[in-house]
């Protein structure tokens, strides 16, 4: 019998949040966790696996990363804006005010 490890698997809405715990393969890896996970139950629209950006405890990994006991592994979402260009406008503005 092979090693077991126990994982979990994070995925978050503003609203909602799920956190999958998991007893796993020595060797399995963030995307078939992931996919054990099936997140899919309690969210709609979730793309494949393999298609997905992870990480783990914040930072990315790629999708072969092979699991250690206790690690977390998080599904992010696209960002909905991107923070360079809400800066810059930010600045923008200050600047419009300023002059």
């Amino acid at each position: 019998m092979s090693e077991m490890l126990n994982v979990e698997v994070a995925y978050a809405l503003p609203d909602k949040q799920r956190i999958e715990k998991l007893s796993v393969a020595a060797g399995t890896t963030a995307t078939q966790a992931v996919a054990q996970a099936n997140l899919g139950r309690f969210f709609d629209g979730l793309v494949e696996p393999e298609a997905m950006r992870l990480g783990v405890f914040g930072k990315a990994v790629a999708g072969t990363h092979v699991l250690a006991e206790g690690e977390r592994v998080e599904v992010y979402r696209d960002l909905l804006v991107d923070p360079k260009a809400v800066r810059r406008a930010r600045a923008e503005k200050a600047k419009a005010e300023r002059g």
